[in-house]
């Protein structure tokens, strides 16, 4: 078992000073790179408390790549901004922010991390730079450099494949799909987006005709959404899939808009499968089902990786996926 003793003659400092920092005493005032070295130390000789390592606050910078494209597209990295910044102060992390990755590079050395949110993504010569200068670091929601970073993000794969099935269970044959496109994994870009990607490989395997049934261009936005449902319904006006899967709540707002003007009525003459389950899903005319993603659960499960990585100085990267639940209103109701 590891003592203060020990962490005391490693780091250089009194055994009073290890100790009182490492049981938190709130009255000790001390500098940050004591504060630094001390944890360094005792995380590096493995102390703990009890049986769980000691868990102690960190700086960490959040890379901001969220592009600015509309009001609703914005609102889903707004409130994983706020759910961040709430998880980070739980476990006693100071959070600052970049917007470009050439700052965050430059002002590395004062950060123990890094903590990516938004879809743009760096190139890989930036990235690069950045591992070498801060080589702990989790991306949510993309995976841009999996042999560099670790990632957390939802499993958008499973949520498509999870649509399918109970669309099908409720009788639902005909099934099409309506969404952006772009999908980065690594330093491969794809055209296709990753729920695009798994929509046309669950539908073959289901055996689901959806020939002539996707629509998938542009932005993620709600002007994206009406332009494609305007598609749909000029294509099928007189037979209409029996359920479209729509890729974000923001393309879907678009797409009950063109139906509503075109007298399409959901879910009488079709249905519609949303994911994000955003706050205006609950606000649209039908209200939305939505496959919610538990962004609380992105921010904490980022967070503990990042500690994890840290405090156990790996170097093996760690990629996890979180499931979503279906929220239930409106536009679709499944078989009971």
């Amino acid at each position: 078992m590891v003592t203060m003793k020990e962490i005391a003659q490693e780091s250089g400092f009194s055994q009073a000073t290890v100790s009182r920092l490492l049981n938190g005493d709130p009255t000790l005032s001390v500098k940050e790179e004591t504060r630094r070295r001390i944890i360094e130390v005792s995380e590096q000789l493995g102390y703990a408390t009890g049986s769980r390592r000691i868990v102690l606050p960190r700086r960490v910078a959040v890379l901001d790549n969220a592009t600015r494209e509309e009001e609703l597209a914005d609102a889903y990295f707004d409130e994983l901004r706020s759910v961040l910044g709430d998880n980070a102060r739980a476990q006693h992390m100071e959070l600052t922010s970049f917007s470009h990755i050439d700052d965050l590079i430059a002002n590395a050395g004062d950060f123990d991390g890094f903590i990516s949110i938004g879809p743009s993504v760096p190139s890989s010569d930036e990235l690069l730079k950045l591992h070498l200068v801060l080589p702990y670091g989790v991306f949510i929601d993309i995976n841009p450099a999996p042999s560099l970073f670790d990632s957390v993000q939802p499993d958008l794969s499973q949520t498509i494949l999870d649509a399918l099935d109970m669309l099908v269970s409720s009788g639902k044959r005909r099934i099409g799909y309506i969404g952006g496109t772009g999908f980065t994994m690594g330093l491969h870009e794809y055209p296709e987006d990753s729920r695009l990607t798994a929509f046309r490989n669950w539908t073959e395997r289901l055996g689901l005709d959806a020939e002539g049934l996707i629509y998938a261009q542009g932005a993620f936005t709600v002007d994206t959404g009406r332009t494609l449902g305007e598609e749909a319904v000029n294509d099928h006006r007189d037979d209409m899939p029996d359920a479209f899967i729509v890729a974000a709540d923001t393309i879907a707002v678009g797409v009950l808009q063109a139906f509503t003007a075109a007298g399409v009525l959901v879910p009488r003459d079709t249905s519609v499968i949303s994911i994000n389950n955003q706050a205006i899903a609950q606000y649209t005319s039908p209200t939305l089902t939505s496959y919610d993603i538990d962004q609380n659960e992105l921010a904490d499960t980022a967070i503990t990786m990042l500690a994890e990585a840290i405090s156990s100085r790996r170097t093996l990267h760690h990629h996890t996926f979180i499931s979503t639940t279906l929220v239930v209103r409106d536009s679709f109701v499944p078989a009971r």
